[in-house]
C-alpha cells in the first residue's frame, strides 16, 4: 500500500510539473509489477489522453487511452465515470456514435453526472445536431448549476450562431455568456480551456508572420510557415485556415478542403471554415458536398439569408428546382436590405420563367424586386420578358416606355422594344428602335443582326441586309446567327461558295455556343448544291 501511495504521489509530481512523458513511464513501471492494477490503469488512460489533448504535441495516443480506460473497466464494472472517460477519449478519437453510446450508458449508471451531459452537448455540435447540443447543455446546467462555466458558453456560442436577426437568440446569447464568466471559478474544465486559450497567444506572432509572407514574399513560404507552425501546435484552428485560403488562392482546393475540416472539427461552430469549405466544394464541381456543407451552415444559422441564396444556387445548378425556390423564398423573408432582396427576387423570377415555365410567379416575382429597387433597369428588361413570353404584349410595351423614361438612351431596352414591334408586324417602329439600340451602343451585335433580319425577309433589301449581317460579325465575330444570316443574304446574290464557308464557319461556331439548331445549319448547307 505505502508503495502505491508512493509511486502516485512521484506520478502525480512529474504531471505537475509538466513531465507526462515520466509521468507515462512511471505508470508503466508501476503496471508491470502489478498488471491487475485498476487504478493505475485508470490513471495510466488519463496521462495518455492528456498527452494526445496537448496542444504542442503532435502524437496520437488516444487509442492507447481507451485501452488503459477498459482495462480498468474490467474491475470498475459499474464505474459512470470510466464510461465518460472511453466516451470522452472516442470524441478526441472522432468516433463520435461510440462516444455518445458511451456518454448514454454513463449516464444511466449516474443521471446527474453534469460532465456527461456536457460532452453528449459537444459531440452533437460536432455531428450537427443543434437542438440535442442545446437541450443536453441546458440538462448539465440542471445537474451541476454552479459548476457548468462550459456549458453556458457552449450554449452561448449554439444561441449567437443562430440568433442573426433574432434578439430573443442575442439576449440569450449574451445572458449565458454572462453565466459562463459568473460559474467560471467553480468549473475546473471550464478554467483549464481558458488557460489553453491564453497559452495560444504565443501562436499570434507566426500567424502575423505569415499573412506578412503571403502578402509580401510569396505563398510558398507561408505554406511553410504554417505547416512547421501546425506540426508544433496541432491545436491551434486559425493555422488551418489561413492554410486553407492560401491553398485556394493557388487553385490546390483538395488540400484547402483538408485545412478546412480541420478547422472545423477543432472549432464545429467555426462559421468561416464552413463557408470556405463550401465554396472550395463549389471550386471543384463537388455541388453533392458544397449542398451538405451548405444545410449544415442553415442548421447552425437559419436566419442568415445569404447561406440560403447560395444553398438556393447549387441547388438550382443540380436542377433541383422546387428546392432552389423554396431556399430563395426564406432568403427573401429573412433579408431586410433592398438592394440584396431585390437581386434575389430577380433570379427567382428567372427560375420561374425559364425552368417552371410560370410566367405568373416570374412577373410576380419581377415586381416584388421592383418595389424594392424601382430603378433597376434590370428589372424593367426582366419583366417586359415575361409579359412577352406570356404574350401580354401591352404590358410588355408599357414597361419598357416606362424604362425608357429612367434611361432614355438605354440600348437595350430599344433593342427589346425592336423585337416587340417587328413580333407584332410594326416594321417601321421595329426599325426606328433598332435605330436608337446601335446609336447608343454602336457594338450592339443583336441589334445589327436583327436589324438584318427584317430587311432581308420582310422587306428585301439584300445589300442593306448584308451590310447589317457584316456589322454584327464585325462586333462579334462568334457570333453564329449573324453567320448563319449572312449566308442567307450571299446565297441570293449566288455567291454559293462564300455562302458554304460563312455556313460552315455559323456550323463550327454554334458547336460552342449553341445558339441554334445544328439540324438547320446541315439543312441549308446541303440545300446550296441541289
Amino acid at each position: 500500500m505505502n508503495n502505491t501511495k508512493q509511486l502516485e504521489k512521484k506520478i502525480n509530481k512529474e504531471y505537475k510539473t509538466g513531465n507526462v512523458k515520466s509521468a507515462i513511464e512511471l505508470c508503466q513501471l508501476g503496471l508491470q509489477e502489478d498488471p491487475t492494477n485498476a487504478a493505475l490503469h485508470l490513471r495510466l488512460g488519463d496521462l495518455y489522453l492528456a498527452w494526445h489533448l496537448d496542444i504542442s504535441n503532435s502524437c496520437q495516443y488516444v487509442d492507447e487511452a481507451i485501452t488503459e480506460y477498459q482495462r480498468a473497466s474490467e474491475t470498475y464494472v459499474d464505474s459512470a465515470d470510466i464510461y465518460f472517460k472511453i466516451g470522452q477519449a472516442h470524441y478526441y478519437k472522432g468516433d463520435l456514435d461510440k462516444a455518445i453510446n458511451y456518454f448514454d450508458t454513463a449516464i444511466e449508471k449516474d443521471s446527474k453526472m453534469a460532465k456527461a451531459y456536457y460532452m453528449l452537448a459537444e459531440t452533437y455540435t460536432k455531428k450537427s445536431r443543434f437542438f440535442e447540443a442545446v437541450l443536453n447543455c441546458q440538462k448539465a446546467i440542471k445537474a451541476a448549476p454552479l459548476r457548468n462555466s462550459s456549458a453556458h458558453y457552449l450554449l452561448s456560442n449554439l444561441y449567437n450562431v443562430s440568433s442573426v436577426q433574432s434578439l430573443k437568440l442575442k439576449f440569450k446569447s449574451k445572458f449565458e455568456y454572462l453565466l459562463s464568466l459568473t460559474t467560471l471559478p467553480f468549473d475546473i474544465r471550464a478554467i483549464k480551456n481558458v488557460c489553453q486559450t491564453l497559452s495560444y497567444l504565443r501562436f499570434i506572432p507566426t500567424w502575423i508572420k505569415g499573412i506578412w509572407l503571403a502578402n509580401s514574399k510569396g505563398v510558398d513560404e507561408a505554406i511553410e510557415l504554417y505547416i512547421k507552425a501546425i506540426d508544433k501546435a496541432p491545436g491551434f484552428v486559425p493555422f488551418y485556415g489561413l492554410l486553407g485560403d492560401i491553398y485556394c488562392s493557388l487553385g490546390r482546393f483538395e488540400d484547402a478542403i483538408t485545412e478546412y475540416k480541420m478547422a472545423i472539427w477543432l472549432d464545429c461552430l467555426n462559421i468561416q471554415a464552413y463557408r470556405h469549405l463550401a465554396a472550395a466544394y463549389e471550386e471543384l464541381g463537388d455541388y453533392d458536398n458544397a449542398v451538405e456543407i451548405y444545410e449544415k451552415l442553415v442548421k447552425l444559422m437559419p436566419g442568415m439569408p445569404d447561406v440560403h441564396s447560395s444553398l438556393a444556387n447549387i441547388l438550382f445548378v443540380k436542377g433541383d428546382i422546387d428546392g432552389a425556390i423554396a431556399h430563395f423564398q426564406t432568403a427573401i423573408t429573412l433579408n431586410p436590405k433592398k438592394e440584396w432582396t431585390s437581386v434575389v427576387n430577380q433570379t427567382l423570377g428567372f427560375i420561374y420563367q425559364e425552368a417552371k415555365q410560370d410566367l405568373d410567379a416570374a412577373i410576380m416575382s419581377y415586381q416584388s424586386a421592383y418595389l424594392q429597387t424601382p430603378k433597376d433597369i434590370d428589372i424593367y428588361v426582366n419583366l417586359g420578358s415575361a409579359f412577352y413570353d406570356k404574350e401580354d404584349f401591352n404590358n410588355a410595351l408599357a414597361v419598357y416606355r416606362n424604362a425608357l423614361d429612367l434611361q432614355p438612351k438605354n440600348a437595350q431596352i430599344h433593342c427589346n422594344l425592336g423585337f416587340l414591334y417587328w413580333s407584332n408586324g410594326n416594321l417601321d417602329e421595329a426599325i426606328k428602335e433598332y435605330g436608337l439600340a446601335v446609336e447608343y451602343n454602336k457594338y450592339y451585335d443583336i441589334a445589327y443582326n436583327n436589324l438584318g433580319v427584317i430587311y432581308l425577309d420582310d422587306l428585301g433589301q439584300v445589300r442593306k441586309a448584308i451590310e447589317l449581317f457584316e456589322k454584327s460579325i464585325e462586333c462579334n465575330a462568334n457570333y453564329a446567327l449573324a453567320q448563319f444570316n449572312l449566308a442567307r443574304a450571299i446565297t441570293i446574290t449566288g455567291d454559293k461558295i462564300e455562302a458554304a464557308k460563312l455556313y460552315q464557319n455559323a456550323q463550327n461556331i454554334n458547336k460552342v455556343t449553341n445558339e441554334m439548331d445544328p439540324q438547320e445549319i446541315i439543312d441549308k448547307i446541303n440545300g446550296l448544291f441541289e
